[in-house]
């Protein structure tokens, strides 16, 4: 599957959107609540994957699988503790603290490709990460205050690290097999991280209390709000920079304060919305600013050719 630069940004933020539900849903649920909610989503996107990825890669895709590479073991690993972290994290403290604490996750991308990759990151960049960030630090400002008084929260919030590292750690070993030219399909990799993770909770998750309708927003987190997104940020980091990539991923925090506004009733407050125009014209302005560069060096190589 092919991509413009375009095109693959559009689907990063569809994927963004589609991340963002876990926290209203979760606050939905009646019974099920700690492990048993990370158990069930992870068993339900193992089951959605099971089906996606021979019905659109062909029955052939588990032995295609590159079970030598240790890109692909990296790759699943990190799927796995981003699977497990985040929703044991939204166990443990609000829906804020956890997309506060993840929205680090651009800087330690970009640190990462730096370092490992040798990206060079453009000033825009650089500048809108820490344009967003000021943005997500002005938001929730007040609720990293509160977490640090409380030991739920706070846990919470540690919990919570451990998605924008592994995430990191997962967009740079993509970026870096592409560079490298290597052949392989970290897609199904995301079955190895949903495969990691529901054994791993399982244990954990007794005894079972979750209810008929808590299964049944559990399974639409599995597909919908996990399983379908995961294969869409992977062949969207295909054609994106890895700081990029992340960058966008901030759009998450945003879609989760509408989605707890529309279906929780958690009027957002002043700060939110200031903070919210902040990321969205650091994203914005990246994308506008990316584009008008690649129009202009387009145009030029044309008239070269001329």
């Amino acid at each position: 599957m092919k991509l413009t630069h375009t095109k693959a940004v559009f689907m990063m933020v569809a994927v963004t959107l589609m991340w963002s539900v876990a926290g209203v849903v979760t606050r939905h649920l009646q019974n099920a609540h700690s492990f048993e909610v990370t158990f069930w989503r992870s068993f339900f996107t193992t089951v959605s994957l099971l089906v996606i990825l021979p019905a659109w890669q062909g029955r052939g895709v588990f032995r295609a699988m590159q079970w030598t590479s240790p890109a692909f073991w990296i790759s699943g690993v990190c799927w796995s503790v981003m699977f497990t972290a985040y929703m044991v994290a939204l166990t443990l403290t609000s829906v804020g603290n956890v997309l506060v604490t993840m929205s680090i996750g651009p800087l330690l991308t970009a640190l990462l490709a730096r370092v490992f990759i040798g990206h060079r990151i453009a000033p825009r960049t650089w500048g809108a990460i820490a344009l967003a960030g000021l943005g997500i630090a002005y938001m929730f400002g007040s609720q990293v205050n509160v977490a640090a008084g409380n030991d739920g929260a706070l846990l919470g919030s540690l919990v919570a690290l451990c998605v924008p590292m592994a995430a990191a750690v997962n967009w740079t070993v993509v970026q870096r097999s592409q560079a490298h030219g290597e052949k392989i399909d970290l897609v199904p990799s995301l079955l190895v991280g949903a495969v990691l993770s529901t054994l791993l909770t399982l244990p954990l998750a007794y005894p079972f209390v979750a209810t008929g309708p808590d299964l049944r927003l559990l399974a639409f987190l599995g597909l919908v709000q996990l399983a379908i997104p995961c294969i869409f940020s992977v062949i969207s980091a295909r054609v994106l920079k890895a700081p990029e990539v992340a960058l966008l991923a901030l759009l998450e925090v945003i879609f989760g304060i509408l989605w707890a506004w529309l279906g929780a009733n958690e009027v957002p407050s002043a700060e939110v919305l200031i903070g919210g125009a902040l990321v969205i014209g650091a994203l914005v302005g990246n994308e506008v600013l990316g584009w008008r560069l690649r129009t202009t060096l387009e145009i030029e190589l044309r008239v070269q050719r001329r």
